[in-house]
């Protein structure tokens, strides 16, 4: 599947805010932050100073973000929920928000819920083969 540039950036803008929301950025939340940011085909020197300021800056719009396809969507939730349950924190703000982006996109509260269920039974020592962004790129 070919994902628009706009789509790639919303992506990432998107797990920024992710780990944005509980005001703390662990070690674990960088990895996979980097390692998608890589995968999307961002720069990084981009990516780290990105994620260096990311606490301080002020400037990340945080309304929830409608993709271009559903798979898309569905894929960004997925790894945004991965990224939410990294740091075995989960702050409700962190949650409200992919559930909130994921009712922009049309996926209903069954599905999210699931998506729920399936990452909190998923082992926490994710490899980058488990991002669900790898399936559609």
């Amino acid at each position: 599947m070919e994902i628009t540039q706009l789509d790639k950036s919303n992506y990432l803008k998107g797990l920024l805010i992710v780990a944005k929301k509980d005001k703390q950025i662990t070690e674990q939340e960088k990895k996979i932050l980097k390692s998608i940011a890589d995968k999307l085909g961002f720069a990084k020197d981009f990516y780290e100073d990105t994620i260096r300021d990311l606490l301080a800056n002020k400037y990340i719009i945080e309304t929830p973000i409608k993709f271009s396809e559903k798979k898309i969507a569905e894929s960004f939730i997925s790894d945004g929920l991965k990224l939410a349950y990294a740091d075995d924190i989960v702050s409700d703000i962190e949650i409200s928000w992919l559930r909130i982006t994921a009712l922009e996109n049309d996926l209903n509260d069954d599905w999210f819920e699931n998506r729920i269920k399936k990452i909190k039974e998923s082992s926490t020592n994710q490899t980058n083969s488990e991002f669900a962004l790898l399936s559609i790129i």
